[in-house]
């Protein structure tokens, strides 16, 4: 059973069944990013109760670094911020934020229950993304809305912001309380406040 949290989490607490790839999708296009990413999630999910948080974090830590550009995320949230912090700061950041990211999955997608997810289509966004629009549909309740917002780099597709009901950005709602905690504590304020809640998550 899956534990639905807050919009204002890192992600929402939501169960994905991977469906066939749009027409026109390939290896390497934006969806099928997206639907590799959630078929990970999927065999995680099914094998939940066995694996427990740890077990989950284990699966879904190379699905998340692969899928999602962790780098880039950290880096537009911290803003002006980091800009002059050293190389050794920067790396901690982005490693409590990894930590964070993945756990947060691990805690969250802990069990199966019916759900399914579906691909609705690709779309040109700003700035040279690509938008997948994906819709979660639920047993006993209505569908909810979810847009993933895609780069490309090095050649590559990675997820830069997920958009609750084609409107909510995650990248916004990180930006915003990030720098709260810059402000009042510094980078290394914010490398203890990950740390810290990827230390929470990964409690059963």
């Amino acid at each position: 059973m899956i534990r639905f949290v807050p919009v204002f989490k890192l992600l929402v607490s939501l169960v994905y069944l991977v469906s066939a790839w749009p027409a026109g999708a390939t290896a390497d296009s934006p969806s099928a990013v997206v639907e590799g990413f959630h078929g990970n999630l999927l065999a995680v999910m099914k094998d939940a109760d066995a694996l427990g948080v740890a077990g989950r974090y284990q699966r879904l830590e190379s699905p998340v670094a692969s899928a999602f550009d962790l780098q880039r995320m950290i880096r537009v949230a911290c803003g002006s911020y980091c800009k002059n912090v050293t190389p050794a700061k920067r790396q901690a950041l982005l490693d409590g934020f990894t930590r964070m990211s993945v756990g947060t999955y691990a805690a969250q997608f802990d069990g199966f229950s019916g759900e399914a997810f579906e691909t609705l289509g690709e779309s040109p966004g700003p700035q040279g993304t690509i938008l997948v629009k994906t819709r979660i549909v639920r047993p006993d309740d209505s569908p909810v809305g979810l847009t993933y917002v895609l780069k490309e780099v090095a050649g590559g597709w990675r997820i830069a912001d997920v958009l609750l009901d084609d409107s909510i950005s995650q990248l916004a709602v990180r930006r915003s309380e990030y720098r709260r905690v810059l402000r009042k504590d510094g980078v290394d304020g914010l490398v203890s406040v990950l740390n810290r809640k990827a230390d929470q998550l990964s409690v059963e």
